[in-house]
């Protein structure tokens, strides 16, 4: 609203009769409606507060970004309605400051934001404008650039890896056999003490040997054989695998196995190794006595399988991490679990989430496109 037109009235008010009066009230009213119309329709988060720190305006995309009421929000302190964004900071100068945020609630999403000093009317306090831009998808493609990278430079170190490491692994596999071999000739009270120390040397080995073939599966390309399965029967299958392990250690395992869920395209042996790679997460992040809810349906044109634990749930700054080649919060663990999982998910496909609240476990989402869904039609 220009205000030139708000000065006019006001200097007409005292001369002009009621019927004026109404047509410029609903002139205003009109004007009003249309600037928020405009602003309620911009993609751009916009946060109008005061010195005082409290919210003077918001639109509906800063409403969708921090899950706030828009006729609840104006009035009430910024600080409480965004937690963690210290007003404070942004509310002293004269300059424009721009930041990133990372926001957490209603959804997982990265914000670029830049606040605006406002130049005070007569009848207005100062006050400051924060613009809110959804940075999320780009961000997103510079992380797949720089994880690209990573990913080249660890192939090119599993060359080398399976060269030095799985060739002398081999040669001490088969010298221990030649030596448990001359054991046999010992005395019993010396060949059982052989025997033990034997038998750690080939545990230690093998260990060794799967941590190697672990990091060259994480890494290297691979071609799944994809074939019509049942994804239901194949959440069975893993399951059953592990039941031995989930007697003891007293975890429920809870199945919702949606009966309508049609046949998937994928390679069973890595979608069977991902399920269980997932699982046995699970299990560890919930020690003893938990519950794990495996349910599979469908969604959005695709076969979405849910893992959710009620182990101790995931810090928002440990998030990021969780697919980083390495990372774990376990004390043993070789960081790979889940890379694992996301390259076999990835090369069928699909997508995989994870949400999580700390100290209330963590949920992860696998959606699988269906069989014969070649393409998808993009809105326009």
């Amino acid at each position: 609203m220009k205000a030139g037109f708000v000065d006019k009235l006001l200097e007409r008010l005292g001369r002009v009769n009621p019927e004026e009066v109404q047509t410029y009230l609903l002139r205003l009213v009109r004007e009003k409606g249309f600037l928020e119309q405009i602003f309620n329709a911009l993609q751009e988060g916009i946060l109008v507060v005061g010195t005082d720190g409290r919210i003077v305006y918001v639109n509906q995309a800063a409403c969708d970004l921090f899950g706030l009421d828009p006729a609840e929000a104006p009035g009430k302190l910024l600080a409480d309605k965004v937690r963690g964004l210290d007003w404070n900071e942004f509310a002293t100068g004269d300059g424009i400051v721009s930041r990133d945020m990372e926001v957490f609630y209603p959804r997982n999403r990265f914000l670029n934001f830049y606040v605006v000093p406002l130049q005070p009317s007569a009848d207005a306090s100062p006050a400051r404008a924060i613009i809110l831009r959804d940075i999320t998808d780009s961000r997103k493609t510079t992380e797949q650039t720089i994880e690209s990278e990573r990913f080249s430079a660890l192939t090119l170190l599993a060359a080398g890896v399976a060269h030095e490491l799985g060739n002398p692994l081999n040669s001490l596999h088969i010298h221990l056999q030649l030596l448990e071999r001359k054991a046999r000739k010992l005395p019993a009270q010396e060949r059982r003490a052989f025997a033990e120390d034997l038998q750690v040397a080939k545990d230690e080995i093998t260990r060794l040997d799967s941590i190697v073939n672990q990091f060259l599966r994480a890494i290297r390309p691979t071609t799944p054989n994809l074939q019509p399965s049942d994804l239901n029967a194949l959440v069975r299958e893993s399951i059953d695998f592990l039941a031995s392990e989930i007697k003891d250690r007293d975890i429920l395992v809870e199945q919702e196995l949606h009966s309508g869920v049609p046949l998937v395209d994928m390679d069973r042996d890595q979608m069977k190794q991902a399920f269980f790679n997932i699982i046995k997460n699970a299990f560890q992040a919930m020690k003893t006595g938990g519950i794990l809810r495996i349910a599979t349906g469908l969604e959005d044109e695709h076969a979405v399988i849910r893992f959710a634990d009620s182990g101790g749930g995931i810090s928002p700054e440990n998030m990021g991490k969780l697919f980083r080649p390495y990372f774990t919060t376990k004390t043993s663990g070789s960081g790979l679990g889940l890379l694992i999982v996301r390259r076999i998910v990835r090369e069928h496909g699909g997508e995989i989430s994870v949400e999580s609240h700390e100290g209330a476990g963590v949920t992860l989402t696998i959606r699988l496109p269906l069989l014969n869904r070649h393409i998808r039609l993009l809105e326009g």
